[in-house]
């Protein structure tokens, strides 16, 4: 890791909830299990049950894992740190932090561009569906979606590992690459370059994925009735806005880390900061469980087993 001048690292965004930090301790708390209980139930509801045995399923299983995954590097934390007076975070859980989190955002958007290429062949080649995207072939899309971040991120990371350390001010709840590049000791402007080039090979190729994959999928549109149009689309609802849910969040904190937002207040930059680590780990398991009707119909037939629902929605459920 290099000699460092720093052993710890000071987050100074906790002492905006100082006065507060108890009721923001069992919020997150609460958003945690939240988190584990709805990416949990999608996961098991799908392995249980072998219609849905799918490629998007099992994508969508992946997505949820990677969900638990990274909520799991943060919030822990940061309910930790909620609970010191310090604030101070280890300069090796830093490091470990920054590692977890740009990976479990890595894949999120590698998982998404692969769905997207999905639903490309659902829509597109409807009759060869299940003769492209095999096992093998599934298989090998989501070893991909975990390797890439690996080895792309990895890379650059080298470089972090070397770098020695003078500062010793984190503005932020957590961790990231660019903070510690501000903190270092070594010229930031070569790491910062260094760093867009990796931004581009962390987006560039899922983007060109997806905009290809919808390019395809409206030239196709385009010849369907309204109806099979209409279809077409409800199938690529979910994946659309949990897309641009995504998006919109990686957004709020590229710019946060990148420009000087002091102007804006710091309970506002704080939820910037963590909605695509929170808000998107809820509400993709919400829009893949809910917005997908087999699923929801499975789902509910479970909580009706086990009488968690009121009995009175079977007759719903089976209608749906």
């Amino acid at each position: 890791m290099g000699n460092t001048t720093a052993l710890t690292f000071t987050m100074t965004a906790y002492a905006v909830m100082e006065n507060y930090k108890r009721w923001m301790f069992i919020l997150f708390l609460l958003l945690y299990l939240i988190i584990i209980f709805l990416n949990v139930l999608l996961i098991a509801v799908i392995h249980q049950n072998k219609e849905l045995h799918q490629p998007m399923n099992l994508f969508t299983c992946a997505l949820s894992i990677n969900e638990i995954y990274g909520s799991t590097a943060l919030l822990p934390t940061v309910m930790a740190m909620l609970l010191t007076e310090t604030h101070e975070i280890d300069i090796k859980w830093c490091m470990a932090q920054v590692y977890f989190l740009h990976t479990y955002g890595c894949a999120e958007f590698t998982i998404l561009a692969v769905m997207g290429y999905d639903r490309y062949v659902a829509i597109c080649s409807p009759l060869h569906y299940h003769i492209i995207m095999s096992n093998s072939k599934v298989c090998k899309l989501v070893a991909i979606a975990v390797i890439y971040p690996i080895v792309v991120f990895g890379s650059f990371y080298s470089l972090t590992l070397q770098l020695n350390f003078c500062g010793t001010v984190i503005p932020k709840l957590y961790c990231v690459n660019m903070e510690l590049v501000k903190n270092s000791c070594f010229a930031a402007s070569y790491i910062s370059i260094v760093g867009l080039v990796l931004l581009l090979f962390l987006v560039v190729p899922q983007v060109l994925m997806i905009v290809f994959s919808y390019a395809q999928i409206s030239r196709v549109c385009r010849k369907l009735s309204r109806e099979s149009q209409r279809n077409a689309l409800k199938t690529c609802i979910p994946h659309l806005l949990s897309l641009v849910n995504y998006t919109i969040g990686s957004l709020f904190e590229i710019i946060q880390t990148r420009f000087n937002m002091n102007h804006v207040a710091a309970e506002v930059r704080i939820f910037l900061s963590l909605y695509f680590i929170i808000l998107t780990p809820i509400a993709n398991p919400v829009l893949y469980g809910l917005g997908t009707q087999i699923i929801r119909v499975h789902i509910l037939k479970l909580f009706i087993r086990y009488k968690i629902l009121p009995t009175l929605l079977t007759k719903a459920v089976t209608a749906a």
